[in-house]
């Protein structure tokens, strides 16, 4: 009898078992098909009309999407061309979305989630890339690292190939603000989970596995400090296939706004890209990103981005999990 037990447990063991088997695929299934619908959707039409999501404030004090800075100089790197390769241009690319009937391009980063082969990343944009609060939520979110190296959306031409996002969060307060105000700008940053990835329609490879990532830097930032802004502008003298950077002494916003500054004319489609401190080469594996372009002034060559905290942190956290904190709001997509 106690053979015959056995063998009724193992049978039981397996027909509870098949339901999360079959979930799983299930699962599995339908990420792989909503991956290959968005990376279907970004037809060379699309990407064509694809403009840059970049906000500046008017003479009359409102934000207002921007597509070139005004006019305007100062000292230090304002904007060149990246030519010291290195892991700052791996762990940095292009993003593609859609939002509200328009398809856009903002620039992004690979953030560290303390884990590989976890089958998932992150990866940091500015919260305007990923949420509108007239429009809503972005949609067909699609992320290509080291787009200078091999400036293509063909996912199978391009350096590692694209990910695309499963879930975005945001800061809850960029959300309650209800409009591109100096509530949202200081908390202006977005997180995108990304599930399996690479230049094929399945996904096989891992993100920060390929890339690796940046820490955040959430303290210790201070006026007196030297960071560098690097991202993808499209507007102006710029064409969107070319690694910039900026490097200068942050400096206060002149309105008042919690934000940092950095002397920079970088244009639209740069919006996103990553501010690193600590580092005297970002192409070496020194530094972290303690901001990220946002926003700027017309008329002023400067670029400005938030404050981080540990709120930031709360929102890549949220982006990961799924699951939402009092400063945190999340939305699984499709």
């Amino acid at each position: 009898m106690r053979p015959a037990f056995a063998v009724a447990v193992s049978v039981l063991a397996l027909t509870l078992a098949l339901p999360a088997a079959v979930g799983a695929r299930d699962t599995a299934h339908a990420a792989a098909s909503e991956r290959a619908n968005t990376i279907a959707y970004w037809t060379p039409e699309r990407i064509a009309r694809a403009v840059p999501r970049d906000f500046e404030r008017t003479g009359a004090g409102r934000f207002a999407a921007k597509g070139k800075p005004g006019g305007g100089g100062s000292a230090a790197v304002t904007g060149a061309s990246w030519t010291g390769n290195g892991l700052i241009e791996t762990q940095s690319g292009r993003i593609l979305f859609t939002m509200g009937g328009v398809d856009y391009i903002c620039s992004g980063s690979v953030i560290d989630d303390s884990a590989v082969n976890n089958g998932y990343s992150t990866v940091l944009s500015a919260g305007h890339c990923a949420y509108d609060s007239a429009d809503g939520w972005a949609t067909k979110w699609m992320y290509v690292p080291d787009f200078d190296d091999a400036p293509t959306y063909t996912c199978a031409n391009s350096a590692f190939g694209c990910w695309t996002a499963t879930r975005l969060a945001v800061h809850s307060r960029f959300v309650s603000a209800g409009g591109f105000d100096d509530q949202a700008v200081a908390v202006d940053f977005s997180f995108a989970r990304v599930g399996l990835g690479g230049k094929g329609l399945v996904g096989t490879d891992e993100l920060d596995a390929r890339t690796h990532g940046y820490g955040l830097k959430t303290s210790g930032v201070s006026l007196t400090d030297t960071l560098w802004a690097f991202g993808y502008p499209a507007a102006g003298k710029y064409h969107g296939s070319d690694l910039v950077y900026c490097k200068g002494t942050l400096r206060n916003d002149p309105y008042g706004a919690n934000t940092w500054g950095m002397a920079c004319n970088m244009t639209g489609g740069s919006s996103g890209g990553p501010w690193i401190a600590d580092s005297t080469n970002p192409g070496t594996i020194e530094g972290k990103v303690a901001s990220l372009n946002s926003y700027g002034y017309s008329g002023l060559a400067v670029m400005f981005g938030p404050k981080f905290t540990s709120d930031t942190v709360a929102v890549q956290q949220s982006a990961i999990s799924g699951q939402t904190t009092g400063a945190t709001a999340v939305r699984n997509l499709p």
